[in-house]
């Protein structure tokens, strides 16, 4: 496997000299933000092992003609738009003031205008809930792309999988029964196939296990 610093260094000098744009190409060249760098590092890496259809600072205009750059932009293909968001406590909550409050709302607001799907990431998240930040990011690639599940998994079991893999918590076995249309008996058996195969794990329960999250 190729180590992530590697793959960073690669990915990020492909970005630059891909780039055609000179402002963009500017910020490229003054190096990825700390925030970035731990979010691919703790988060994005250890989830999908590549930084695939991830692009840095990307610029787009939005509708009152303004340049706007993303921490990250995830686009997939298909006209698919997301867009990550890295936000350190001091600049986004505990310093900001009415001014960049105002510009931060009105830059959301026209960038969902254009389509964009946004993810705001807390940087004390990535640090301290580094597990639900990864199941979160399932979920976020979950909603642009179609995901693939081995031919061995049943039906029902590959649906189990797909709909695990689009939310970002822990899920129970009614929920799957309801999901599945079948008995809350049938899907805990389900489950707990699922769960010797390792493909998913416990969340919560001991004797009677009531609730359950993907294995990453």
């Amino acid at each position: 496997m190729v180590k992530f610093e590697v793959l960073l260094e690669q990915w990020h000098q492909e970005n630059i000299l891909n780039e055609k744009k000179q402002r963009r190409r500017e910020y490229l060249e003054k190096g990825l933000g700390h925030g970035t760098i731990e979010f691919l590092r703790t988060i994005w890496f250890p989830t999908f092992g590549n930084l695939n259809h991830l692009y840095p600072e990307w610029e787009v205009r939005d509708y009152n003609n303004n340049y706007r750059y993303l921490d990250l932009a995830y686009l997939p293909g298909s006209g698919a738009k997301g867009c990550i968001e890295i936000q350190g406590y001091g600049p986004h909550a505990r310093d900001i003031n009415v001014t960049r409050f105002k510009d931060l709302c009105w830059r959301h607001s026209l960038l969902a205008l254009e389509g964009w799907t946004i993810l705001p990431i807390a940087y004390l998240s990535i640090k301290e809930e580094p597990e639900l930040c990864r199941q979160l990011m399932l979920a976020f690639v979950g909603k642009f792309i179609s995901i693939q599940v081995p031919s061995t998994f049943s039906s029902q079991e590959a649906e189990i999988i797909r709909y695990a893999r689009r939310i970002p918590r822990p899920f129970s076995p009614i929920e799957i029964a309801n999901h599945l249309n079948i008995s809350d008996r049938h899907a805990r058996r389900i489950l707990q196939h699922l769960l010797n195969e390792n493909i998913i794990t416990v969340a919560s329960g001991n004797k009677r296990l009531r609730t359950y999250r993907l294995a990453l």
